[in-house]
């Protein structure tokens, strides 16, 4: 029960740091921080959209969640027609045996790649790779360490 609590309060507060990201406004777009959006506001202003560059995955999944397709589709809209090269590298749980973990942050990058190109992205310019357990975002064995861990991580 706790467990299903936290992975909601997790998913909640994941929502709205994304609804409520930073935002600033700014009279050029070479203001923009990386990892930004500019959306023009009609009155000649930029303002700018930071885009999160993690997304999460459930407990042994590599299915996109709502969430992740959301974040995801900023992505596609800046990486459209670019021509800069960016690294998906996907991650796990420290759970599971260390040959299983590397295949699931292989299937974690793929599905994220897969959907960036379904959505226009040219996939010579994604490149994934797998780190599994090696490189945990938090250190700790409990579910909310976990849940963190579970990711994908964008690298400009």
């Amino acid at each position: 029960m706790i467990t299903k609590t936290l992975k909601h309060g997790l998913t909640l507060a994941f929502v709205m740091a994304f609804l409520t990201a930073c935002s600033s406004s700014s009279n050029t777009k070479n203001d923009q921080p990386q990892g930004g959006t500019d959306t023009g506001n009609g009155n000649g202003a930029v303002q700018v959209v930071e885009i999160s560059n993690v997304v999460y995955f459930d407990f042994d999944k590599y299915d996109l969640t709502a969430e992740s397709r959301a974040v995801l589709l900023a992505h596609a809209d800046k990486l459209k027609g670019a021509s800069v090269a960016v690294r998906w590298e996907g991650h796990a749980d420290e759970r599971g045996s260390r040959e299983y973990n590397m295949a699931l942050g292989e299937k974690r990058a793929n599905a994220v790649r897969d959907f960036l190109v379904t959505q226009g992205v040219n996939g010579s310019s994604l490149e994934t790779v797998s780190f599994g357990e090696e490189q945990p975002a938090v250190v700790g064995s409990d579910d909310a360490s976990w849940a963190q861990n579970r990711r994908v991580e964008v690298k400009y």
